[in-house]
């Protein structure tokens, strides 16, 4: 839901916001010590990015079809673009199978755990402004989390709290799929959270879980007195620069949007999602956005505009969790490409930036269901990148991709 690292609703993957029995909210826990640190800087250079030409648009759109009827997605919205390059923007398929009404690059669409991204800035800029600090124990801000006085907000941040992810939990599965229009609060969510045992000592591996984001959500509120909600909206999509992106306070879903389609349900059959309750995603995945301020969101996230640079350096330091993948603080760097994925029931976003080349990335479309056990986001991710930057191939392993 809120991701999978396949996409909170991904990890790597998602680094979305998943459910538990689909693999929607649980992250990859490697079986030996995580690697050491490793930065963005130390990427090679990538090849020259190719001029956006009628024949590579040619290319694309074929690569894209293959993947939506390989997948079957029913529409999908994609913006490839690089300074100097020309842009690649277009639609495809529908937006709601009721009424055939076309996909379009204007239509607002939910981003899952896209939404993390959001969460994360907004605690870095109280990191900048002096109220945190990424050592601080989340034991200071929140009482009664487990292992509270050792996990720091840079494990939470960084997926090392070792804490046990809630959308992985059966009950909590039960009670959303029962009624997917259920208001969950924070505390209900750490509730199915903390019910579990910590899984390792905090720092000791890695594992994609939207539990560290619920608590990043609420030091927020504490270290400001707003609700999370209101802080984002104004201080960083605001200052982002960003028109159509909001982090909603319950269902609300601005028009005109895609309606998204799940077989994440009690019936395991597949049902229009587009107006399930996103409060289980909170500040794991309930943002909602459309494909130009993803496209602007691509380059401020990756480029930390909204930052220090020595904030936004450490941000971009990744442990290389996977082969040819590692994560940040709220941010994966994938083959060179920086960025997110969320997945939340009925709808996958990919958002990511390739610094080297200056070039963005953006997929949003309407289905969560995989696809032989791929995310649908990482399969277009995959192939379009195979068009443009056959040396940077985004790719994020299946075993990553299981939370959200």
């Amino acid at each position: 839901m809120v991701t999978r690292w396949r996409s909170a609703a991904v990890g790597a993957a998602a680094v979305g916001l998943a459910l538990a029995p689909l693999g929607a909210g649980t992250g990859y826990a490697g079986d030996t010590a995580a690697p050491s640190p490793a930065t963005v800087a130390s990427a090679p250079a990538v090849e020259d990015f190719p001029a956006l030409t009628s024949a590579v648009a040619a290319r694309l759109d074929a690569a894209v079809k293959k993947v939506m009827a390989d997948a079957k997605v029913p529409g999908v919205m994609v913006a490839l673009s690089a300074p100097g390059k020309g842009e690649y923007v277009r639609s495809f398929g529908i937006a709601d199978k009721a009424t055939d009404a076309r996909m379009a690059s204007d239509l607002y669409m939910r981003i899952g755990s896209v939404t993390k991204t959001f969460t994360v800035t907004a605690v870095l800029q109280l990191v900048d402004q002096g109220r945190a600090a990424l050592d601080d124990p989340i034991g200071k801000y929140v009482e009664g989390v487990p292992n509270g006085d050792r996990i720091t907000l840079r494990e939470l941040a960084g997926m090392r709290s070792g804490l046990f992810n809630y959308s992985a939990d059966e009950d909590f599965y039960k009670a959303l799929t029962s009624d997917p229009q259920r208001v969950f609060t924070p505390q209900e969510l750490l509730e199915y959270a903390f019910s579990h045992p910590v899984l390792f000592e905090p720092g000791a591996d890695f594992l994609y879980c939207n539990t560290n984001l619920i608590l990043l959500g609420l030091v927020v509120e504490k270290v400001t007195g707003q609700k999370l909600e209101d802080y984002v909206n104004r201080e960083v999509v605001v200052a982002a620069g960003l028109k159509h992106t909001l982090f909603p306070t319950g269902a609300e879903f601005p028009s005109p949007h895609a309606h998204g389609y799940t077989d994440q349900t009690a019936s395991g059959t597949t049902e229009d999602a587009t107006n399930w309750n996103p409060s289980w995603g909170w500040a794991a995945g309930a943002m909602i956005s459309d494909l130009p301020d993803m496209r602007s969101w691509a380059k401020t996230l990756a480029t930390g505009t909204l930052l220090t640079p020595a904030t936004q350096a450490e941000r971009v330091k990744v442990d290389p969790a996977l082969p040819g993948a590692g994560y940040g603080l709220g941010i994966f760097n994938v083959e060179g490409w920086i960025g997110h994925n969320g997945s939340l029931p009925g709808y996958q976003a990919l958002v990511v930036y390739l610094p080297q080349a200056r070039a963005t990335l953006v997929v949003l479309l309407n289905t969560d269901i995989s696809s032989e056990g791929s995310e649908p986001s990482t399969l277009f991710g995959k192939a379009i990148t195979n068009v443009v930057t056959p040396g940077h191939v985004f790719s994020l392993p299946a075993q990553s991709v299981t939370g959200h």
